[in-house]
């Protein structure tokens, strides 16, 4: 059992940024610690004990770091605010030649390209290491960590369904063997009559 503490399951290695996994910036060997004490601690045997283990840990994890949320969100409102300075905006597409009407144009592409990289550098200096918070998009964020738990909870919903059913098989299997290889009793009763 101890090389199996020692050894991470692939799931707990690789979160690929999910919201539910780690996030840039955390601390992966926190993360592998936390894991390997759920392992322990649950000892896991085969696959899908194995996956209720890194579910449990991711959870545990995003409960312990619900400010990287935060922060990102930080990240990307602040961003999007320098964005919103740098950049010019864009009017609507022409209705009818209705722009030209009240004289709107759309701004020149070289003046956009310029504005986002101003903003892009801006926001990379305001920001530092909260910067690859913007660069994630919306992986970061509490809707889209809240739509993953659900999603995740449906799907442990249907497992734990299925689970209770092959524990009912099994238990039934274990039955039918016990009462295949033992002998029926006789249960003496009232004397038969003639």
């Amino acid at each position: 059992m101890s090389a199996r503490v020692k050894k991470l399951h692939p799931a707990l290695k690789h979160g690929g940024y999910c919201a539910t996994g780690l996030l840039p910036g955390e601390d992966r060997t926190a993360f592998e610690r936390l894991c390997q004490d759920l392992i322990a601690d649950l000892r896991p045997d085969g696959p899908l004990e194995n996956d209720i283990v890194a579910s449990i840990a991711r959870l545990y994890w995003r409960k312990q770091n619900l400010d990287s949320f935060r922060v990102a969100e930080s990240a990307r409102d602040r961003y999007f605010a320098i964005r919103s300075e740098k950049v010019p905006s864009t009017p609507l597409p022409p209705i009818d030649d209705l722009s030209a009407m009240f004289g709107l144009e759309a701004p020149d592409p070289a003046k956009v390209k310029a504005g986002e990289e101003a903003a892009k550098a801006q926001a990379r200096r305001e920001l530092g290491e909260a910067y690859k918070f913007v660069e994630l998009g919306p992986a970061a964020t509490i809707d889209q960590m809240l739509k993953d738990f659900e999603l995740e909870g449906r799907l442990d919903a249907m497992i734990d369904k299925l689970l209770k059913r092959l524990i009912c098989y099994k238990e039934f299997k274990s039955l039918d063997s016990k009462t295949s290889s033992t002998p029926l009793l006789r249960i003496p009763g009232a004397p038969k009559a003639a």
